[in-house]
């Protein structure tokens, strides 16, 4: 389950709370990290109980990746990570990304999700979290296509990948040394 994307030999895999302190702490270096090294990034909501908004935050992040665009999904995650401490409740998170949305030119859908389609992606990456016996968040993972790096701490993550990235260099099949006239 923990692969890189098909055509990818490492992929950095992430599980996330919207309302988790350690997941707005986290969240620019594994941005920086995926940017530093150019491999796939692969986001998964896990909502950790007692967090009272959080689900509806994903379900607002969802809504911008599937229907407006994946980078302002990630603008949003990142403003709402940075202004937790202002977001009380679900009314502070309403009118916390109803500004988000005039902001940046939009406006939030009366009806955000008529058909239950991104309630059911939201709780599908709950259900894959639960079912890797995910307790906590963040819960960030360096996949290869021979194996993991769960990476506990993220001033680690760049000594991860670089670990991950000697991982798939030394079960590549070696080429003969090319001699040169």
């Amino acid at each position: 389950m923990l692969i890189p994307p098909p055509g990818d030999k490492i992929a950095l895999i992430e599980w996330e709370d919207l309302e988790c302190p350690a997941c707005a702490h986290a969240f620019p270096f594994v941005h920086m990290a995926v940017a530093h090294y150019h491999i796939p990034y692969i986001r998964y909501d896990f909502h950790i109980p007692g967090h009272p908004w959080s689900y509806q935050a994903s379900i607002y992040a969802r809504y911008l990746q599937d229907d407006v665009s994946p980078e302002l999904a990630t603008e949003y995650r990142r403003e709402v990570f940075a202004s937790q401490f202002e977001i009380a409740g679900p009314d502070d998170l309403t009118r916390f990304t109803q500004e988000f949305f005039a902001r940046h030119g939009k406006q939030l859908p009366f009806v955000l999700d008529p058909h239950g389609q991104l309630a059911r992606e939201v709780n599908a990456d709950d259900a894959l979290g639960e079912k890797l016996g995910l307790t906590e968040t963040p819960t960030i993972v360096v996949a290869t296509t021979k194996g993991w790096i769960q990476v506990k701490d993220v001033s680690d993550l760049y000594q991860a990948i670089d670990q991950a990235e000697a991982m798939v260099k030394s079960s590549s099949p070696s080429h003969p040394a090319s001699k040169s006239k």
